[in-house]
């Protein structure tokens, strides 16, 4: 589930729903248009019409239909809890962008690093 969807307070299951529905809508839709095609026939039996699907895929505007039914499900406390985790993960990403290697005016060598001295081998085990 995506932040999106956790803004709109809305889980998996409540978009599940939310698709069932789209698909009820469109088949209500395909079954309204079917009527309306058989009233034409019987009013006009000369009329060659093709059987075509009259609606072929569900919609933008099914889904759109669907969502205000949608039950807002997720509780603030789910929603902050979210945005915390969301928070935490970007600034661990984030970790070493600011690095930069050192230059070789910065005591290194052209070829690699200078060699360490006992102390900084004492400090980097201590």
């Amino acid at each position: 589930i995506t932040k999106q969807w956790y803004q709109r307070r809305v889980r998996g299951a409540d978009l599940t729903e939310s698709c069932q529905r789209a698909c009820k809508l469109a088949i209500r839709e395909a079954i309204e248009r079917d009527i309306e095609q058989e009233k034409r026939r019987e009013q006009n039996p000369d009329m060659d019409e093709e059987m075509e699907d009259p609606v072929p895929e569900i919609s933008r505007a099914h889904f759109t239909e669907s969502m205000r039914f949608a039950r807002k499900s997720v509780p603030d406390s789910d929603i902050r809890r979210y945005e915390m985790f969301s928070q935490t993960l970007q600034q661990s990403r984030g970790f070493g962008n600011n690095y930069q290697m050192p230059t070789a005016g910065d005591g290194a060598a052209e070829g690699g690093a200078t060699q360490p001295t006992i102390d900084e081998e004492d400090d980097l085990y201590a």
